[in-house]
């Protein structure tokens, strides 16, 4: 068995310990990654080479940029503003969740991290005005995912960082067709739960009152586990300074490297030591909202991948898996790997690691956008189960009692994407 067999093997069994109650795939890949190193004659120096250091720049910018936002109350004066606008109507109310999640991923925010902010939002939005709960839950997840592949977010530089790796060839208005490919997704998915909803009489119609009378901000205080639990008691209030200074900093990230290409982790880091400085923030507040687990994981698991290029494993992958003469079948078969594997894993690594098996069917004659998009899309789309953190963070804001029921529906739903999300995802974006 060559080293390249031995890497995939290797990968394959730490995504399989991932189901282990006390395994950590990213502690365990810089590891796997150093052991396999060795084994190949690869020195220590050789292995840390393969570290993103690109990617941690790039997470850690833009966490700490949105830390900031969550301090200063920016981000509690933005989400209030939203649910004010739309009054009682029912259909706009009911996608109030969806447009705050994708808000919150669009400009930055981890996809747990906007979870645990939309879902007790979600859940008491549908208590409060009587609209089904998994509808609500939907919505709101399908949010999340319909912003994760912004210019801002992790999604939308990793996919662009990665493809200007592994010289995919991406034009230089991929990043707007990903983030309009995948909010174009997430409004069909939400089309379609909001269709069902009305045909079968679940959703009510027209104006809607609350059946209880908790104010506003009753419906954004946490109720559930994980990063945005508990955290609201410890921020400032927002002032009129500090939000035209978030919002300005925010707006220039974006201008700047959308349209200057200028590295949006190092502007983020920029824009975050000018607000901490100028609004006398606590330095360890903003260090202590970074999301170092989710830091560990990519850089532990691209130092790995990057090792296994090293080694030819992906060209032996994209061997196995190409179909010949039919590069779009070869690209449906890595969107159900995909989906398929993000169904139980991190949907961020699952797209990671499939990246550079994308080079391959590239240069048979795919778009390089479309590829991208449709592994990126079938990786997302099967976030919608209860097996994952997504799930859990949505039972865990719902009620004791509600959440047999939310399970089972949750779980078909998600069962249902992980057939259909990869094939929709191939044929409505593969070929742009």
């Amino acid at each position: 068995m060559s080293m390249a067999d031995v890497s995939i093997v290797v990968l394959i069994a730490l995504f399989a310990a991932t189901a282990l109650p006390r395994f950590n795939l990213g502690l365990a890949a810089l590891p796997a990654a150093f052991l396999v190193g060795l084994a190949a004659d690869r020195t220590a120096d050789d292995v840390t080479a393969f570290f993103p250091g690109d990617f941690f720049v790039l997470i850690v910018g833009v966490t700490a940029l949105f830390a900031v936002a969550q301090i200063n109350g920016t981000l509690d004066w933005l989400l209030d503003g939203m649910l004010r606008l739309v009054g009682g109507r029912a259909l706009l109310v009911v996608l109030v969740p969806f447009l705050i999640g994708a808000v919150l991923t669009a400009i930055g925010t981890l996809p747990a991290a906007a979870t645990a902010i939309v879902a007790p939002l979600a859940l008491g939005l549908a208590a409060r005005y009587g609209i089904p709960l998994f509808i609500a839950a939907v919505l709101g997840i399908t949010g999340v995912i319909s912003g994760l592949l912004s210019p801002l977010a992790v999604y939308g530089t990793s996919a662009r960082q990665l493809g200007d790796k592994l010289g995919i060839g991406l034009p230089d208005s991929a990043p707007v067709s990903f983030f309009f490919g995948g909010v174009l997704a997430g409004l069909a998915v939400s089309a379609g739960c909001l269709a069902v909803g009305f045909r079968t009489g679940a959703m009510p119609r027209g104006r809607v009152a609350p059946t209880t009378p908790d104010g506003l901000h009753a419906t954004l205080a946490p109720t559930g586990t994980g990063p945005a639990a508990g955290e609201k008691a410890g921020r400032a209030p927002s002032s009129g300074t500090s939000r035209v200074l978030t919002l300005a900093c925010l707006l220039a990230v974006v201008v700047l490297s959308v349209g200057f290409d200028v590295n949006i982790g190092y502007l983020g880091l920029t824009a975050a030591v000018i607000q901490q400085l100028a609004l006398g923030l606590e330095p360890n507040d903003i260090v202590s909202r970074i999301p170092w687990n989710v830091v560990l994981l990519i850089g532990g698991l691209l130092t790995y991948i990057g090792l296994m290029q090293d080694l030819g494993a992906f060209t032996r992958i994209s061997d196995l898996l190409r179909v010949e003469g039919a590069p779009m079948l070869s690209l449906l078969v890595l969107c159900y790997i995909a989906g398929v594997t993000s169904f139980a894993a991190s949907s961020i690594t699952v797209f990671a690691t499939m990246m550079p098996l994308v080079p391959a069917v590239v240069a048979e004659g795919v778009s390089p956008v479309g590829a991208v998009l449709s592994v990126a899309l079938a990786s997302v789309l099967v976030d919608v189960n209860p097996l994952g953190i997504t799930g859990g963070l949505l039972l865990g804001a719902a009620e004791p009692e509600d959440r047999p029921r939310l399970f089972r529906q949750l779980l078909t739903c998600g069962l249902v994407s992980v057939v259909v999300a990869p094939a929709l995802a191939w044929g409505a974006f593969g070929w742009w």
